[in-house]
C-alpha cells in the first residue's frame, strides 16, 4: 500500500455507491496541463477576451484564437493519467454517480467516463461550436491551420466558430447546470480535486451536497476557498495522484472489484 493511503478515505469511497467527483486544474498538471489560477497560472500572463468582445470585436477573435491555439500547441497532446483513470474506475464500478469538472482538456472522457456521468461545466477545448447555429466540430484540424491562415472559422451557416470553451462573461449552459443539480440529489459522497474551489457558481455544487448532510472531502495541495468550513469533514493537503488513486484501489480491492 502507497504511504499516502487514507483509510478513512478508503473506508468512504467503500461505502459509497453515488459519489460525485468535482475536480480542477490541480488534477491535470501531471499530464503537462498548466493550473490556470496558480502562481505561475496562465492567466497571471495572458490578458482574457470576454464573451461579448469575441462577439464583437474581430481583432478580439483573433487573440482568442490565437490563445486557444498556443494552449492546443502546448498540450493538446495531454494524455489521462492516474487521477483520471481512478475516476474512471469508480464509474467501471458502479460506484460514480456523476464527475463535475470545471477542466476543459477533455482527459475525463478519454480516461473512460462516459458522457452520461460526466458535466463539463466550462467546455471543452477538443471541439469548437458555432455561436450563431450551436453545431459541434472536433477542435484539431482548426486548430492546426489557424496559425496558417490567421482568419476566425466560419460555420456554414455564417457564424462564428469559438472553442466550444465557456469564455469570460459567457454564461454556463443550462443543460449542464440541470444536470449537474440532478447529480447531487443523489449523492452520498462528494469529493472535490485539485480544485482552489473559487470559481463560481461551479464550486457552490459542493457545498450544496453537503448541506444535505453528504460528507465533502476536498483533496488539493495548497489552500481552497472551503478550508475551514464546517461541512468539510476531510481535508487532505497533497499530491491528488498520491492520495487518490491508492485510495481507490483499495476501496475497490476491499469489495472484490
Amino acid at each position: 500500500m502507497s504511504e499516502a493511503l487514507n483509510m478513512e478515505l478508503v473506508e468512504l469511497l467503500t461505502h459509497s455507491q453515488h459519489i460525485v467527483v468535482f475536480t480542477g486544474a490541480g488534477i491535470s498538471t501531471s499530464s503537462g496541463i498548466p493550473d490556470y489560477r496558480g502562481p505561475e497560472g496562465v492567466w497571471k500572463t495572458r490578458t482574457p477576451v470576454y464573451f461579448q468582445e469575441f462577439m464583437s470585436s474581430e481583432e478580439a477573435r483573433i487573440r482568442y484564437w490565437t490563445q486557444k491555439t498556443e494552449d492546443w500547441e502546448a498540450f493538446g497532446q495531454a494524455e489521462p493519467n492516474g487521477v483520471h483513470l481512478a475516476i474512471a474506475r469508480l464509474e467501471q464500478a458502479g460506484k460514480l454517480e456523476m464527475v463535475l469538472t470545471q477542466n476543459v482538456d477533455g482527459l475525463h472522457a478519454e480516461a473512460g467516463n462516459s458522457t452520461q456521468c460526466l458535466v463539463e461545466l466550462h467546455g471543452t477545448n477538443r471541439k469548437v461550436e458555432c455561436m450563431s447555429c450551436g453545431n459541434q466540430e472536433l477542435a484539431a484540424g482548426f486548430y492546426e491551420r489557424f496559425p496558417r491562415e490567421k482568419v476566425v472559422p466560419l460555420c456554414e451557416c455564417g457564424g462564428f466558430y469559438k472553442p466550444a470553451t465557456i469564455s469570460f462573461g459567457q454564461n454556463l449552459r443550462e443543460e449542464d447546470l440541470a444536470r449537474a443539480q440532478q447529480s447531487i440529489q443523489q449523492v452520498d459522497l462528494m469529493i472535490a480535486l485539485g480544485s482552489t474551489l473559487s470559481v463560481q457558481p461551479a464550486a457552490s455544487f459542493t457545498l450544496f451536497a453537503a448541506r444535505a448532510g453528504v460528507p465533502y472531502v476536498i483533496i488539493n495541495r495548497g489552500p481552497t476557498e472551503h478550508d475551514g468550513h464546517p461541512l468539510v469533514q476531510m481535508r487532505l493537503d497533497g499530491d491528488v495522484g498520491e492520495i487518490l488513486p491508492p485510495a481507490v484501489d483499495a476501496a475497490l480491492a476491499m469489495q472484490g472489484m
